[in-house]
């Protein structure tokens, strides 16, 4: 059938769009890139530009200056981290084993497997400027958030209390920030990639006791 005048134009449209798409995310890998190679200050807009095989003019159409940029960064890989994390706890029907796995799966498939990611999460996103503080402390927040809903059901799927009403928080807080130092210390103070595994496997043993520790009534 042949197609008609009517769907020439929603193609076309259909098409740019997937363009302009492909060109956003063209120019956040080359950014990506350049910042954890060179670090966000010695990165200009025009070296992004020229990774990504663009104008400078095509980068500003996209992002209006280079702190969009680790910021659309930052949204990205927070949200990809946090589906991570989700599914991994959801695998084991939101167990302990849940806790184990969601841990296992931050430092093996986030922090081994996407160091680029993991340096702008902790990284080239720390002591920057308001705003991007400001976005910062949002990701943490959502992420203290989904530690904290997993603990609840933690609780609720093996019939035990915490040791009080802010217990969820507080291991929730706890946990993230171990992990941030561990993989910090291993992945982008030291360059011990061959180390994080083990590190993260121990640090998940270390949470996990301390969960149980404050359990009461099992």
């Amino acid at each position: 059938m042949p197609v008609t005048g009517a769907k020439k134009p929603a193609r076309t449209a259909l098409r740019r769009q997937r363009e302009k798409e492909q060109r956003h995310e063209t120019i956040l890998g080359a950014a990506e890139t350049l910042f954890v190679k060179k670090g966000y200050h010695q990165t200009s807009l025009e070296e992004i530009a020229e990774a990504a095989e663009v104008s400078v003019g095509t980068v500003y159409f996209y992002f209006k200056n280079k702190e969009e940029l680790l910021i659309s960064l930052m949204q990205k890989v927070g949200a990809h981290l946090r589906v991570m994390l989700q599914e991994a706890f959801l695998k084991k029907q939101g167990t302990m084993e849940g806790i184990v796995e969601a841990g296992t799966v931050f430092f093996q498939d986030f922090c081994r497997s996407h160091p680029g990611h993991a340096s702008i999460f902790f990284r080239e996103s720390g002591g920057r400027s308001a705003r991007v503080e400001t976005e910062r402390k949002r990701l943490y927040v959502k992420l203290i958030s989904d530690l904290e809903k997993a603990l609840v059901r933690v609780r609720s799927e093996t019939g035990t209390t915490y040791l009080s009403a802010g217990s969820e928080e507080l291991m929730a807080v706890c946990i993230l920030g171990i992990y941030e130092r561990v993989a910090e210390y291993y992945l982008l103070w030291h360059d011990r990639a061959d180390d994080i595994t083990e590190a993260g496997r121990e640090a998940v043993a270390f949470t996990v006791a301390g969960i149980q520790g404050l359990m009461t009534g099992r």
